[in-house]
């Protein structure tokens, strides 16, 4: 049996993306020594948010950052030259669920509302599996995901698809992670 400590962080996040990284990703880092040289995926990196103060505060570290969006890749980049650590950083411009993470070969991974916008539940499941195979023992996987989520109109209160592929509710979330992740020692989920 592995004996990775893991931790799931489910949090519905409110308004928009926020300018500062998550406080749960950044937290989480106080499980290693401060000055360990991690390799960290960040999974749905956007433009930096979690990736760049993962760099500052761990500066052995290597993050690849990995997202669909070019645009993304680009900004993070020119992001990454500004706060002087672009030589921790890997960049890699995929779909998450195509990109294929080698066994053992993460020691901290980052997922922050990306997850939920894999194509279906199935392809959830296998992307899990996949971050926990590629998860170094004794390392850890946050994941910040939406559930439950409703979208209405504030106008005419008439409720629209939410923008998001995979919405489950935060029951069938923690079933599907719990079940995924059952024989990792330490696993804890919020809500």
């Amino acid at each position: 049996m592995k004996t990775n400590l893991h931790i799931f962080f489910i949090i519905r996040l409110k308004g928009s993306w926020l300018h500062q990284p998550a406080k749960t990703v950044i937290d989480s880092l106080a499980y290693f020594p401060a000055d360990a040289p991690l390799r960290v995926l960040d999974l749905g990196c956007g433009v930096g948010r979690n990736g760049i103060p993962i760099a500052k505060k761990m500066p052995q570290s290597t993050i690849v950052c990995v997202d669909l969006l070019e645009s993304a890749i680009n900004q993070l980049k020119n992001y990454c030259k500004r706060f002087h650590v672009e030589r921790q950083m890997e960049f890699i411009q995929s779909d998450i669920s195509d990109y294929n993470i080698k066994r053992n070969a993460f020691d901290y991974i980052v997922a922050v509302s990306s997850l939920e916008h894999v194509a279906s539940k199935l392809i959830l499941i296998d992307v899990l599996q996949a971050l926990k195979q590629g998860t170094k023992a004794g390392g850890i996987n946050c994941f910040i995901m939406n559930s439950n989520v409703e979208e209405v109109v504030l106008k005419t209160g008439k409720k629209i698809e939410p923008c998001m592929e995979v919405n489950l509710s935060t029951g069938a979330l923690l079933t599907i992670l719990r079940h995924v992740y059952s024989d990792w020692e330490g696993t804890r989920c919020s809500t």
